[in-house]
């Protein structure tokens, strides 16, 4: 499969903080790309950062959009959206999103199945967090045919069993620095790992992260 990180069998790496910035077509927009199919409207999971005053065109989203704000303040005409806010834009909906003072997203495109069709505006910042399993804090965001996305808070010195994940797991690490026997992963790296993969995951200060599992291919 051609296209940057689009070979789900592999596992994927980066710290995005170690990434350039590249221009986007519009002005004061840049993108650090993490996978992104060679169609447009294929799959894209990108960090975009939005200088202050700075806007992209109005556009659709025929395959969905989901969006964590990592930074500063994403706004468009149905609201603003402050560091911490999870969206989900379904398929078919549109908007001309801009930030009157800066901001940074990660934007994942074209990756919802075609019914799942829920709006969603989370500030999780006031969201209430839940018991994980083994002391972990778990928030969840969204689920869908199998598929979950949530935020996972490990207190300082957590060691996690071993496991494996089906149907993949995707993870970007919100604060603190997540570990496991493969790598160290400081604040903003992302990990993509494929289906049945497994780790043995742990932390030595408290760590948030984001996490979606159960959506990428088995076969």
């Amino acid at each position: 499969m051609a296209g940057l990180n689009v070979d789900f069998s592999k596992r994927v790496v980066i710290n995005s903080e170690q990434m350039p910035w590249i221009d986007s077509p519009m002005p004061g927009v840049r993108r650090r790309p993490l996978a992104r199919a060679t169609d447009e409207n294929g799959h894209i999971t990108s960090i975009v950062q939005y200088q202050p005053g700075s806007y992209f065109s109005s556009h659709s989203h025929p395959l969905g959009e989901e969006i964590f704000v990592l930074e500063g303040t994403f706004s468009d005409e149905n609201g603003d959206y402050e560091k911490g806010t999870y969206l989900r834009n379904p398929p078919g909906s549109s908007h001309q999103p801009f930030s009157q003072q800066g901001c940074t997203i990660l934007v994942k495109l074209n990756q919802f199945e075609s019914d799942d069709k829920q709006q969603v505006t989370i500030n999780t910042n006031t969201s209430s967090w839940q018991p994980g399993i083994g002391c972990l804090q778990v928030m969840p965001l969204h689920d869908f045919a199998g598929q979950h996305t949530a935020l996972v808070k490990w207190p300082a010195g957590k060691v996690f069993q071993p496991h494996s994940h089906f149907g993949g797991e995707e993870i970007l690490v919100l604060s603190g620095t997540f570990k496991d026997e493969h790598g160290i992963y400081p604040k903003h790296s992302w990990i993509r790992s494929p289906h049945l993969s497994e780790h043995h995951p742990f932390v030595e200060e408290e760590t948030i992260i984001l996490v979606k599992v159960g959506h990428l291919p088995i076969d």
